[in-house]
């Protein structure tokens, strides 16, 4: 399934809504670098849709992106029929999904901030396996099945 990259968000603390900015460089069993969510273990990119956030906007929140604490915002792809073990590519960065939504710390800060969450139902993570530079418009694809 194909996609492209709307917005690249991170922040230094935990809890807290990202900032987007132009690039991130993806780190191979890390993340983002200089995000706090980088280092070992299962959640270390995060996807959100900006279909999903569009919809919070219509109904009348203002959210800029990353103020659910994601990662990667995309366009044109449905996270909600990802599957774990499923293979993102975006440039000559490489991630596998390892969690479908999460667990929520009611209320953080992204919470607080927004009025609720979508992570917990929408947020699809990942860990990388391949590192590279993602820019915003950059074009992904996704597919199901495992691909290490």
């Amino acid at each position: 399934m194909p996609f492209t990259v709307e917005a690249v968000c991170a922040s230094a603390r935990k809890g807290e809504p990202k900032h987007a900015v132009g690039a991130v460089r993806i780190v191979p069993d890390s993340g983002v670098e200089g995000d706090a969510h980088a280092g070992s273990g299962p959640r270390q990119v995060s996807f959100l849709a900006g279909e999903d956030v569009d919809s919070l906007r219509a109904e009348g929140l203002t959210l800029v992106h990353g103020a659910f604490g994601e990662n990667i915002v995309t366009r044109g792809i449905d996270w909600r029929k990802a599957q774990i073990g499923g293979i993102v590519e975006i440039g000559d960065a490489r991630l596998e999904i390892t969690q479908l939504g999460k667990e929520c710390h009611a209320p953080c800060a992204i919470y607080r901030a927004a009025g609720r969450c979508i992570m917990p139902d929408r947020g699809v993570f990942a860990r990388v396996l391949q590192g590279g530079i993602i820019h915003v418009s950059d074009r992904g694809h996704y597919r199901f099945g495992s691909g290490s």
